[in-house]
């Protein structure tokens, strides 16, 4: 391995999680035409680098998103797909809501589990946040499959959620929330007499 793994923001045994960089406007959209087939029709993401140039912005610049390419460690460093924390919400509710995906020559190999581990780490980390959600048609059977091995927990069905190619679809609605910290054990006095006992 000859990558320089002091360039990720979060590191796994094989994958690496960096910002989103014009730089990787060729690499990134070659990946995703090649990934077409098995996107579709569940995601969408920039083919072009005009559009590339104008999705990176948006995460880059926009405090309620945060954006991380998924690199295969084993590869050099090469884009292995995405993981965006969208809806970014501070305060009482620190919440965000995750989009990503795999590219077609990294699919099945186990890299997106690790991301999304090493995802959720970070986000419960550095980020400070206590709640991730993933919105996911039902009929994306691989998707909900990655999250249900993430931890994620099915809270619910929504109809008619998110408008994608055209048209209204309906969501499953999963989360994980952070950890809660550990306590200490609360201590009581003993009872004093036999009365106090019952």
């Amino acid at each position: 391995m000859s990558e320089d793994p002091g360039r990720y923001l979060a590191v796994g045994p094989r994958v690496g999680l960096r910002a989103f960089s014009l730089h990787d406007a060729e690499e990134f959209t070659a990946r995703a035409r090649e990934s077409r087939e098995l996107h579709r029709p569940w995601l969408f993401p920039p083919c072009t680098t005009e559009t590339y140039r104008t999705y990176a912005a948006t995460l880059t610049g926009d405090p309620a998103r945060a954006g991380y390419l998924v690199c295969d460690r084993e590869a050099d460093g090469a884009i292995a797909g995405f993981v965006n924390i969208n809806n970014i919400v501070r305060g009482a509710f620190r919440s965000g809501a995750l989009g990503y995906g795999a590219f077609a020559h990294a699919a099945g190999r186990g890299l997106f589990t690790e991301a999304l581990g090493v995802l959720i780490a970070y986000a419960f980390g550095p980020l400070d946040l206590h709640r991730l959600e993933a919105n996911i048609q039902p009929g994306n059977l691989a998707s909900r499959a990655l999250v249900r091995r993430a931890g994620f927990r099915l809270e619910g069905f929504s109809p008619a959620m998110l408008f994608i190619d055209g048209a209204w679809r309906d969501h499953e609605r999963w989360a994980i929330t952070a950890p809660e910290p550990e306590r200490e054990p609360e201590t009581r006095p003993e009872p004093d007499s036999p009365r106090q006992r019952l």
